[in-house]
């Protein structure tokens, strides 16, 4: 779907699937990992408070530019080379958005899950996937 503004340049768009190996992964649906996010938010506002920006990033209303949650997970990252721990190889977390599918739902129209593979190394293949498993 083109962005609206903007003719797309794209003219057959196709889906890559990939087999990953999550390695260390900083994994948002555990207690842990939110736990490790919420100390990384609380030394990234001491920052902040210490820095002459000053000036903490925020998420955008939209839900989907969310700048103060990247600038939290940065600070994780280097939390934990700072540390001399092994840096963490994907980050996974689950994202509810959209609105509900039926009234009263706890389901949501664009709930998905996202990872980001940080090493390379996890991403063991690569395929495209056929047009007929898309429907």
């Amino acid at each position: 779907m083109a962005r609206r503004g903007r003719a797309s340049r794209i003219r057959n768009p196709t889906v890559v699937g990939a087999v990953i190996d999550l390695g260390l992964c900083l994994d948002l649906t555990t207690s842990a990992g939110i736990s490790k996010v919420r100390t990384a938010h609380q030394v990234l506002l001491e920052i902040v408070k210490t820095t002459t920006a000053g000036k903490l990033p925020q998420n955008n209303k939209d839900g989907l530019r969310r700048a103060l949650d990247c600038a939290t997970i940065n600070t994780l990252h280097d939390i934990i080379a700072e540390s001399g721990e092994s840096p963490v190889d994907s980050v996974k977390g689950v994202f509810i958005e959209g609105s509900p599918i039926y009234p009263g739902s706890g389901f949501y129209q664009k709930s998905h899950t996202q990872i980001c593979v940080r090493n390379p190394d996890c991403i063991k293949g690569v395929f495209r996937v056929p047009a007929i498993d898309l429907t």
